[in-house]
């Protein structure tokens, strides 16, 4: 289920530079890609897989952000400057979540296991930050911009460096 009204608001929340809810809704590139996420999705839960994979391919190619239509992703996303975000097919995203550009949710094999990130709720990820693998970032936690994460963090964790590593808040 899509629910404008929530992205929207989820939006002019986390990004000062939203003056509006119609600026929002027509010209937010992350939030359109979210939301036909939400499409795919539900296609590819019905087995229309094909189907969902291409118009997640047509998504990319109008939003710069690429979301395996397998993703399970959280109520109030939000994608901000999306530009080169990659969340990868077992990448499960919690709910209240913010990623900047260029963030990659990816794996680490090819075996067709659970292989991609799964963040807990209001996780903020910075520009540019890589977590791979089937690893769990918990609830409330912070990834600094090009971060690279490999490993599990607990929740409230602030992630820095390569490879990243919780600090101190």
């Amino acid at each position: 289920m899509i629910h404008f009204r929530e992205d929207i608001a989820a939006a002019k929340r986390n990004d000062p530079a939203a003056r509006s809810s119609a600026v929002v809704f027509f010209l937010y590139s992350g939030l359109h890609a979210v939301w036909w996420h939400r499409i795919n999705h539900a296609l590819w839960n019905a087995r229309l897989k094909f189907l969902a994979r291409m118009l997640a391919q047509i998504t990319r190619f109008f939003t710069g952000v690429e979301i395996h239509p397998g993703a399970t992703l959280g109520r109030r996303l939000f994608i901000d400057h999306g530009m080169g975000v990659v969340i990868g097919e077992t990448a499960v995203v919690g709910d209240d979540c913010v990623l900047y550009h260029g963030v990659t949710l990816g794996g680490t094999h090819t075996k067709k296991v659970k292989r991609h990130p799964t963040l807990g709720n209001r996780v903020s990820v910075g520009a540019g930050a890589k977590l791979l693998g089937n690893i769990t970032i918990g609830d409330d936690s912070s990834v600094g911009a090009n971060a690279v994460v490999l490993s599990d963090a607990p929740s409230g964790s602030v992630l820095v460096g390569i490879p990243a590593k919780p600090v101190k808040k």
